[in-house]
């Protein structure tokens, strides 16, 4: 999310393309033909095959006529259907992540979701999918699985291997084998394997091929790309292709053309062994190659036929390229299918490495996976990182259990992520705060399956509930606070508290665990809005502190009791709790939880109009600038800022407020950015702004609502809520404030914060209405177009209207919506009339 970005219009999560999309032509056609005829779409077959690449092709070629959006989310991390629907909330925006809050966000957008890997989770992807095909008319949904989802108007469209070519010199040069006869006809198109990013190219726009030559070209470097010259040899293309990239000048010729012929034919057509293939011509020719699968194949077939023949094809392609990698490729190979969501380099040394497989060795060997497209490498905004097919992932996952290793390296892998969640709360609160904020949103499939490895093994709860506790410095890492209290509702149930003669020091470790997890959670379900909820385990927490004498998780137990007292509006108990919960954090020597605890004292001083109120502002926001806290920060000048505004100094006080929001922005923390739309609104209503203000609080009521969280759980904000509410009712009248709230409840995520900082040129229907100088902003045409969208035709009425292509109308009224900051077409019919259209 950007400061300034208004829409979700032109946004999405499609990844960038790294590799040329070749063919599949006919099933485009037919996937986008099924896709408007209906709005759910299932793309089934074989691991391999190549339907991640093809979703996302059609993804992106559908995602202009998308308005709010094209979104992907990839389901293989996911251990269980529990998460689902948090995930996909994670994903597109909705920052409210349970069911209802996912059918708030859809209701009236048109967006396009991309469910990738549904196979393992089909029971609660039919579901959910049920529920969000419900939700919203303007909702469609591509969904990839080896299976049927089972849902009411699923379109199903099996993705089929590439054709191959008929044997050269073998007759006519028809497209024959898999994929070529009945059953829908040619595969006309190749993918890359699932998994693999797609590429820009649009087939269509390619050079038609020259008949004299007698070639297919690879990719040389800089060199343009044709078609092949036989009908139906995408599989050739794709090979071709991926050669020509590891071996520059690399094409299929008179001398080549057979055995290239014979090994995609042998290869099934299957992209994701053909790109495995390809790969070893870096060492080997394709008669080689074509030897060494003869062999595999031979003996496979030797073996027990229960599997269909494309995926023992695909078995033994794999068990070749296995065979061929080094004893320490293999072995990591096996025991990075530990990691779930990928991995950085220091987390592959640390939990892979051996005594046959040193961790200075393990860098080494990562790469030369890399080199033969076992392991894939990205960049993103904090390094490198690595991921696997997820095909590849379960081959390597079967590997590691054969060898009898799988839960040695599970609790490995649960090892790693504690350490990292112990790291990231000892060094929340300094300088890599916002990195550790960014790399924790990167390990969250890492530590979802460290979770669920904790709570699926005997005796291991006491490692969830330190790893869960120790993430509450980082609640922005969970996709909501609801997530986290699903984790740590779960570990408490799983473990028992330890007896009251229970002196062990094993005994204390897991009292203390347990007891941290304790008032953790009462902090999360007190961010959800449920005081109810949080007071027993306050209670089991301090009981359990004493006994056990940990000051530590005592101290912890008197802060969140102070915090649900600010929650509840008792000011002078919460400041007094606070004030001793500050003490006792500060003698511990815990810098973060001490600055957090300051932080809420300093709320409760100005929230009771306490004279120490402006010292423990400032103190709060220069520990944290002191620090460089980056994130801490924004809540200081929103504290900072609210004292300003109670002592008559606005102006530095908006400063301030805005300075906040464009750091709730870069790391998308939803809660703080409801609170500062709140203090904005009573800062802007005190200086007469009093339409904004009403619109800001609206604004505010979206994201509170998009949290699963409201005012009426937040006592601490709700008086000055009401007292601005009211004001601006006896200003504005009841009807022009009501107005002034639904437009402000109406933006986006994006439009609340760009509407907020001013930054957005027009950015709700109700500055529109006081603009006349809002049809400059469009041309001619567009404001034409405007006039027809307000008259309430639709895009091929309007079409119709203008005698020009429906396309046409869709992209003018998209850069109507554009221009003006506009999320939907109701706002242009409130915000239209014919004095600005004249």
């Amino acid at each position: 999310m950007t400061a300034g970005a208004t829409t979700r219009r032109t946004e999405g999560n499609l990844p960038a393309e790294l590799t040329s999309f070749v063919g599949r032509r006919q099933e485009l056609a037919e996937a986008r033909r099924l896709l408007s005829a209906g709005r759910l779409l299932t793309l089934t077959g074989v691991g391999g095959v190549g339907k991640t690449r093809l979703a996302l092709r059609l993804a992106a070629e559908v995602a202009r006529g998308q308005p709010h959006g094209v979104w992907l989310t990839d389901l293989a991390p996911l251990t269980t259907g529990e998460l689902l629907a948090g995930t996909v909330a994670q994903t597109i925006g909705c920052h409210r992540h349970d069911l209802e809050g996912l059918r708030e966000h859809l209701r009236g957008r048109r967006m396009l979701l991309v469910l990738d890997n549904c196979e393992h989770l089909v029971p609660a992807c039919a579901a959910l999918v049920t529920e969000l095909l419900a939700a919203g008319r303007g909702v469609r949904i591509v969904a990839t699985s080896r299976q049927p989802l089972h849902v009411p108007g699923e379109s199903l469209l099996e993705v089929p291997p590439l054709a191959v070519p008929a044997e050269p010199g073998g007759g006519s040069g028809a497209a024959s084998g898999p994929g070529s006869g009945s059953g829908g006809g040619p595969g006309t198109g190749a993918g890359a394997a699932d998994g693999l990013v797609p590429a820009q190219a649009d087939p269509a726009s390619r050079p038609a091929p020259d008949p004299a030559t007698p070639s297919v070209p690879g990719r040389a470097a800089g060199a343009g790309r044709e078609r092949p010259l036989e009908v139906g040899s995408e599989a050739v293309s794709l090979f071709a292709d991926r050669v020509a990239a590891v071996v520059p000048g690399f094409t299929v010729d008179a001398g080549n053309s057979v055995a290239v012929t014979r090994l995609c034919r042998r290869l099934d057509g299957i992209p994701l062994a053909i790109e495995l293939a390809a790969v070893r011509m870096r060492a080997l020719s394709v008669e080689q190659i074509l030897d060494r699968i003869d062999d595999r194949f031979r003996l496979l077939t030797q073996g027990v036929r229960v599997t269909m023949p494309r995926q023992r094809t695909l078995r033994a392609l794999v068990d070749w390229s296995y065979d061929l990698c080094s004893p320490e490729e293999r072995a990591l190979w096996r025991r990075l299918s530990v990691f779930s969501g990928g991995w950085d380099p220091e987390a592959a040394a640390e939990v892979c490495c051996s005594a046959e497989l040193p961790r200075e060795a393990v860098p080494d060997v990562l790469d030369a996976l890399v080199d033969k497209s076992v392991v894939l490498r990205r960049e993103d905004g904090w390094g490198v990182r690595y991921e696997m097919l997820e095909t590849l992932r379960q081959y390597g996952e079967e590997r590691l259990a054969e060898s009898g290793g799988r839960a040695a390296l599970r609790a490995r892998h649960r090892d790693w992520c504690r350490g990292l969640a112990a790291r990231a709360e000892d060094e929340w609160f300094g300088a890599n705060q916002m990195r550790w904020l960014g790399r924790l949103r990167n390990e969250q499939a890492n530590v979802r399956a460290a979770l669920e490895f904790c709570l699926s093994e005997p005796g291991e709860a006491w490692a969830a509930l330190e790893i869960g506790a120790a993430m509450w410095s980082h609640r922005l890492s969970w996709t909501s606070p609801s997530e986290g209290h699903h984790w740590l509702e779960r570990a408490l149930a799983a473990g028992t508290a330890p007896g009251a003669g229970q002196a062990s020091a094993t005994g204390a470790a897991e009292g203390s665990a347990r007891a941290k997890a304790l008032w953790v959670d009462a902090w999360l379900v007190l961010l959800r809005g449920d005081a109810g909820a949080a007071r027993p385990l306050l209670e089991e927490c301090r009981a359990l502190s004493e006994r056990l004498g940990d000051e530590a998780q005592l101290a912890g137990a008197v802060h969140i009791s102070g915090f649900a007292a600010l929650l509840a509006g008792d000011f002078p108990r919460a400041f007094a709790l606070l004030e001793e919960a500050l003490e006792r954090r500060r003698a511990l020597g815990f810098r973060g939880p001490a600055w957090v605890t300051l932080f809420q004292l300093a709320m409760a001083a100005v929230f009771m109009d306490d004279p120490r109120a402006p010292g423990l502002c400032e103190e709060v926001l220069e520990t944290a600038r002191r620090e460089r806290a980056e994130w801490s920060v924004s809540y200081g000048l929103w504290i900072v800022a609210l004292d300003r505004w109670r002592r008559g100094d606005a102006e530095a006080a908006v400063a301030m407020m805005r300075d906040a929001i464009r750091v709730k922005v870069r790391c998308h923390d939803h809660l703080g950015l409801a609170q500062c739309l709140e203090g904005l609104a009573w800062i802007l209503a005190g200086q007469g702004r009093r339409a904004r203000a009403a619109e800001l609080l609206g604004a505010a009521h979206m994201v509170w609502r998009s949290i699963g969280t409201s005012l009426s759980g937040l006592g601490h904000l709700a008086r000055f809520h009401d007292r601005c509410e009211e004001e601006l009712r006896h200003d504005l009248g009841d009807e022009g404030f009501a107005a002034g709230f639904r437009r402000g409840s109406e933006l986006t995520l994006d439009a609340a914060a760009a509407y907020a900082l001013e930054e957005s040129p027009v950015a709700v229907a109700g500055d529109a209405e006081q603009d006349p100088g809002l049809a400059a902003l469009l041309t001619r045409r567009e404001r034409e177009i405007a006039e027809l969208v307000a008259r309430g035709l639709s895009n091929r009425q309007i079409a119709e209207e203008l005698v020009i292509a429906q396309r046409t109308a869709e992209n003018h009224v998209e850069n109507i919506l554009r221009k003006l900051g506009f999320t939907s077409r109701e706002q242009i019919i409130r915000a239209w009339s014919p004095r600005q259209a004249g």
